[in-house]
């Protein structure tokens, strides 16, 4: 069994207690930074529902950072507008050669890591997988689970080599990508018009969206200014990834997007990470994303509509 050493876990969501819980499953010393839900996990186990089978799992959990104490990789997996708690919370971690492996979405996350902690330890991942927390500890696995890896700023190296073993032997596809920014515009196809449009048309799941000729269109069009986008920026991004995406997500049923729970439970949407980074991408290389700008529009309007509800009925 390869084995990539001490692995953290920071952000103990949906995303890293999947991943996470699967690299125990296979026997990887993992450690979860878990906070909200420590209690639950402690008293039941860390639970993950999933049709390639369910699992209760008795995991390594701490309340702080300190308690983990230096690890070989870090997994980052705080939703991106918890960056600036990376600061107090990722130093307790590092030794000199520790890796940060972001599986965050959106751009901008590799250069903050990079900025702050140093660009030769940053990897990033983009996880293809349907995937709620459904209460304290329990996690909803749905379908797919891929993890595309790439090394920030550089090509693959050995060590982009181990991880992607690890978690290929613990069950979870990993494929290497030969260029991480061309990888991150290719999920941002999806995670524009499917995160934004679940929102803005009215709170519905990716089954809705697909099943209106017009908010599929709508689809349809904003994945082509980004493809066209991402090209311009000279980007490697295919234009037949529009229909197989599409085709994709018809498979996944009544999917609720991240982002539109995040809505709906009152929780800051990833707004700049996922539309505004692309956008300012965009305005410095002198192109235009006119379709993207007016749903970034749209969100920031109603993301802001229902923050200002929220505090309204407050106590």
């Amino acid at each position: 069994m390869e084995t990539i050493g001490k692995i953290a876990i920071v952000g103990a969501g949906a995303v890293g207690c999947y991943y996470g819980g699967r690299l125990v499953q296979h026997g990887q010393d993992v450690h979860f930074l878990m906070r909200s839900d420590f209690d639950a996990v402690m008293r039941d186990g860390l639970q993950i529902q999933s049709p390639l089978g369910d699992a209760t799992l008795r995991v390594k959990a701490y309340k702080s950072a300190a308690d983990i104490g230096p690890c070989d990789v870090v997994i980052i997996a705080l939703k991106a507008t918890s960056n600036q708690a990376l600061l107090e919370l990722l130093p307790p971690l590092l030794h000199e050669g520790t890796l940060l492996l972001t599986l965050q979405n959106g751009l901008g996350n590799e250069e903050f890591l990079a900025h702050h902690f140093g660009a030769h330890r940053v990897l990033g991942g983009l996880c293809f997988v349907c995937i709620n927390r459904t209460a304290a500890g329990v996690v909803h696995h749905i379908a797919q689970g891929r993890i595309n890896l790439g090394e920030h700023t550089r090509a693959p190296q050995p060590r982009t080599l181990a991880i992607a073993a690890t978690f290929n032997q613990s069950g979870i596809e990993c494929v290497i990508e030969p260029s991480l920014a061309a990888a991150r515009w290719k999920k941002l196809v999806w995670n524009i018009p499917f995160n934004g449009l679940s929102i803005a048309e009215g709170e519905i799941d990716t089954s809705a969206i697909l099943a209106d000729p017009k908010i599929e269109q709508r689809v349809r069009d904003l994945m082509t200014e980004i493809i066209t986008t991402a090209r311009g920026l000279g980007h490697d991004v295919p234009f037949a990834l529009i229909d197989d995406m599409i085709e994709r997500t018809r498979t996944m049923a009544q999917y609720r997007p991240s982002s539109l729970i995040d809505f709906q439970e009152s929780r800051e949407v990833e707004l700049e990470p996922i539309w505004g980074e692309p956008i300012r991408q965009a305005i410095r290389a002198n192109l235009a994303m006119p379709l993207v700008t007016e749903l970034y529009e749209q969100l920031k309007t109603l993301t802001q509509s229902r923050v200002a509800l929220g505090t309204r009925s407050g106590p």
